[in-house]
Order: structure tokens, then C-alpha cells, then sequence
């Protein structure tokens, strides 16, 4: 089976093998609440229109199936949706939000844009490589972690930052969280902080600092501004 995905204005052919865990032998079907979900989201759009929710669908899918996409919940999607296979493969293979291989039921996300890298973001992909002995996109031998790396999210105020993707109690517990402000030992702590069961303080992670304003507190616009000069019109 291939894969035909836009990207950049060309045609890349991506070729799906399959393996004893991705095949289209394994049924998949959405569970009962989910599929009530589905039917939620259906309803947003007009029939002629079902189509629009395939990013939602596939999102829905990914949560269930403990953060990745098979094949055959590619093809329940089309199915649902009313389109050739393609159309749904199309938009997973275009989007990094979605994976089509194995993660890790915490799957930790590197920004690599400017920003991040020039603050040490490469740094903290290493230091997590390292801790979890294992190589970008791999998953560690308990299924708990894998390390990725996605484009810029944003913080770029709180550079370096990761995203943590939690896949650990499904659809309805799923989570998306952000950390901050990050150095090799932090990013460390707070794998292990998720290992024991724990739940890592979200945002920025040096203590100095509130949200984005800066390490130490404010030094300026301590008090409110001076007001203009009030300006007579009636005098002109």
C-alpha cells in the first residue's frame, strides 16, 4: 500500500509494509464512548461536508490506540467519512501531529526551532536520548517514553520547552502539556516525576519567573504609567 502525501507543493510516495502490529488483518473500531464522540463531531458539519472532521477523526483514533495510527483506523475513518482510503492517508502522512508508528505512552516532543535551539534545545533531546537510552522516535522497553521533535509551539519566550503527549489513561484522560524554561537535569526530573506516577508542574520550570515576565520579577512599569497631557481642544 502507498501512502500519497502533499507536502511543499510536490507528490511524495511513502510505502506502507506491514508488520504483525499494523496490518490490515487488525480490525479497529472506535469504543462506545468515542464513537459517541465521533458522531459529536460529525454533527458540526454538514453531510456533504464530512469530510472537513477528518483531522478531529484521526485525532479521536490516535488517543485511542495509545497515541499512534494503524492502517486499518485510517481506513474505519474513510469508511465513516464516506471517502476513498487516500484521503484520509493523505492528511495523516501531512501532519506531524500524527504518528504512524509506535510512541510511548509519554511521549516527549523537542522544539527545534531557532528560539529553542539557541537556548539548548538540542541539550535536552540529548540529555533525554541518554536517561532513556534510546534514539529519536524510539520506544523504551517498558512502552513508557519516546522523544520526538516538533516545530515551534510557541513558547518561544520560554525557550528551550518540550511538549509532553500522555497517552496513558486513553481518550478521556488524554493531555497535552507544556514545559518550559527546561535545562538537561530538569527534563530529567520530570521524566522520572511521571515514572513514580507523579504529575510534573506545567509552564515554565524555573521558579524565578512568572508565566513569560522575567527571571527575578519586574524592574520596570512598576507602578501605573504617567497619563499624557491632557490637551484643551476647546482652546484651539
Amino acid at each position: 500500500m502507498r501512502f500519497l502525501s502533499p507536502d511543499f507543493n510536490f507528490w511524495i510516495w511513502l510505502q506502507h509494509l506491514d508488520t504483525p502490529d499494523n496490518n490490515l488483518n487488525i480490525p479497529f473500531e472506535f469504543t462506545e464512548a468515542n464513537m459517541r464522540q465521533v458522531k459529536e463531531i460529525l454533527s458540526h458539519y454538514p453531510s456533504n461536508y464530512k469530510q472537513s472532521a477528518v483531522i478531529a477523526l484521526l485525532d479521536l483514533a490516535q488517543q485511542q490506540h495509545g497515541g499512534w495510527l494503524p492502517v486499518a483506523a485510517m481506513n474505519k475513518i474513510a469508511q465513516i467519512l464516506g471517502v476513498p482510503n487516500i484521503r484520509v492517508y493523505e492528511v495523516a502522512t501531512f501532519y506531524s501531529m500524527f504518528n504512524r508508528q509506535k510512541v510511548g505512552k509519554y511521549h516527549f516532543l523537542v522544539c527545534g526551532t531557532t528560539p529553542c535551539m539557541l537556548r539548548g534545545a538540542r541539550d535536552i533531546e540529548q540529555a533525554l536520548l541518554e536517561h532513556l537510552k534510546v534514539k529519536r522516535n524510539e520506544v523504551t522497553k517498558d512502552a513508557l517514553f519516546s522523544v520526538g521533535e516538533m516545530e515551534c509551539m510557541g513558547c518561544c519566550v520560554n525557550a528551550p520547552m518540550i511538549a509532553v503527549a500522555d497517552y496513558t489513561k486513553g481518550a478521556e484522560g488524554f493531555t497535552y502539556n507544556y514545559y518550559e524554561d527546561l535545562t538537561p537535569k530538569r527534563v530529567v526530573e520530570i521524566v522520572e516525576m511521571l515514572r513514580r506516577g507523579e504529575t510534573p508542574p506545567v509552564g515554565p520550570q524555573d521558579s524565578s519567573r512568572i508565566r513569560s515576565g522575567p527571571s527575578g520579577g519586574n524592574t520596570t512599569l512598576l507602578s501605573d504609567p504617567k497619563p499624557p497631557p491632557f490637551r484643551d481642544l476647546a482652546s484651539c
